[in-house]
């Protein structure tokens, strides 16, 4: 026996003994290989374009978060230097910021094609539930990502934003004081958005995101509307 066969022998050994503990092996065909109805088209292709959105997001976000300062006589200056004097910064700080506004685009429309294809009918209500937290959240982390430049225009365009998230009925008073972190604005309020930012919402997203591919996965994709009379996109006639 050669080492080239002694080799993958081992590798088969290894993914067979992976396959035993844990099933990931198994789950992973089940997730990429199976059956879809015709009818499919390239605006079901942007929820994974927006997952490739939001790791991009999160790689670049993490490599910022190593460079920015969030105080407030720091957190101006902290951008500054990330785009003017650290390698590549400019790139990464870049990529961030575009890349909210493309993911906000792609969200739009990935809303609108699933609203259009009838993703919210049964069975997939929970999926076009946890769609629209999603999108909820989403906003929250461009919301809160907008003040940590700590400009003028970042400031200011906040404090509009909390006034009126104030205004809700009855939660209004206790949102208003939660997000500018006390009865008035001061510069604590970037440590408390930059923690919503990095943290809270990121971490509700990723669960809100598994969930929604398993759901997608279990259930699938909603074919095109005039294409429902085709029997291929019956599921008794997937094979």
């Amino acid at each position: 026996m050669g080492i080239t066969q002694q080799a993958r022998n081992a590798a088969v050994d290894v993914a067979d003994g992976i396959e035993d503990r844990t099933g990931l092996i198994g789950y992973h065909r089940w997730f990429l290989f199976r059956n879809v109805p015709r009818g499919i088209s390239i605006w079901h292709s942007l929820g994974f374009a927006l997952l490739v959105v939001f790791v991009l997001q999160a790689i670049t976000g993490a490599i910022l978060a190593m460079y920015y300062q969030p105080a407030a006589n720091t957190a101006y200056e902290s951008i500054v230097a990330i785009t003017t004097q650290y390698d590549w910064g400019w790139v990464v700080r870049g990529m961030h910021k575009w890349g909210a506004s493309v993911m906000i685009v792609l969200l739009f429309l990935h809303m609108a094609a699933s609203f259009v294809m009838g993703a919210y009918r049964y069975p997939r209500e929970l999926t076009w539930i946890t769609g629209v937290l999603i999108f909820a959240l989403m906003m929250g982390m461009g919301f809160t990502g907008y003040l940590l430049v700590w400009d003028n225009r970042a400031f200011w365009a906040t404090v509009v934003g909390i006034n009126i998230n104030g205004t809700a009925p009855f939660l209004g008073p206790y949102i208003l004081d939660f997000l500018r972190g006390g009865p008035e604005y001061t510069g604590q309020i970037i440590a408390r958005f930059y923690a919503i930012h990095m943290l809270h919402i990121p971490g509700a997203l990723a669960a809100l995101i598994g969930l929604h591919i398993y759901l997608v996965t279990r259930l699938g994709v909603t074919p095109a509307p005039w294409k429902t009379d085709d029997p291929a996109n019956h599921p008794e006639a997937w094979s």
